[in-house]
């Protein structure tokens, strides 16, 4: 299992509190985190199609918050039923790594539905992908998963508060919902396209320097030539 380290600005302040509320949801001992995982999943999409209505109508921006946030508590708290119920799991482990970079596709398509503009969704969607295999290449290679400062927490935030700004601007100036959610979904494009090729510099960089021997070894083929 690879050593987990967050240089994330916002966890510090936001993860603990919620771990903290573990105790007060009495949830089951014998209910297997996986089901959390499972909730958090749902929780996102929920989010998805709160975002693709969030132009139109103010229920939609808040869903995507409420979306958004249901899933970062699954998050937090998935980990800490597992230990206290000696749940833990590599198979677990995998099913929440395997869903994060998922919800966070769900966000992007369901505001590019919301914009009219799939293509922009397209370009998101494979620049989290990208990143998502560039950060587990980088654990499988140097033993450490490590989440930059700008992680998931401040993509989520970013995120939620978006959504919050979309619903309040289709309840003030609907005319602006539509445009500003444009305007949005661009950034983050941007934002996107600018971190990968950044990110992807700094991950060769690091393997090189901190990663294990590189594996010289042929593939072993398991089909007999007939």
């Amino acid at each position: 299992m690879s050593k987990r380290v967050s240089h994330s600005l916002i966890d510090p302040f936001v993860g603990p509190p919620l771990a903290a509320m573990y105790p007060h949801l009495h949830v089951p001992r014998w209910f297997p985190p996986e089901g959390i995982v499972a909730i958090g999943h749902l929780s996102a999409i929920a989010g998805a199609v709160g975002f693709a209505f969030a132009t139109q109508y103010a229920w939609g921006g808040l869903l995507a918050v409420a979306g958004i946030v249901g899933n970062h508590f699954a998050d937090c708290v998935d980990g800490r039923h597992a230990r206290a119920t000696g749940q833990c799991r590599n198979g677990g482990e995998l099913l929440d790594h395997f869903t994060d970079p998922l919800s966070f596709t769900y966000w992007m398509v369901g505001l590019a539905v919301a914009c009219g503009r799939l293509d922009l969704g397209l370009v998101a969607v494979i620049c989290l992908m990208a990143l998502a295999v560039l950060t587990n290449l980088r654990a499988k290679l140097t033993g450490e998963f490590t989440l930059s400062a700008f992680g998931p927490t401040e993509f989520k935030t970013l995120l939620a508060t978006f959504g919050a700004v979309l619903a309040v601007a289709v309840l003030v100036a609907p005319a602006i919902a539509a445009p500003l959610g444009l305007v949005g979904l661009v950034s983050l494009c941007g934002l996107g396209l600018v971190m990968l090729p950044i990110q992807l510099v700094q991950s060769v960089r690091e393997v090189n320097r901190c990663g294990a021997k590189p594996d010289t070894s042929e593939w072993e083929t398991t089909r007999a030539v007939p």
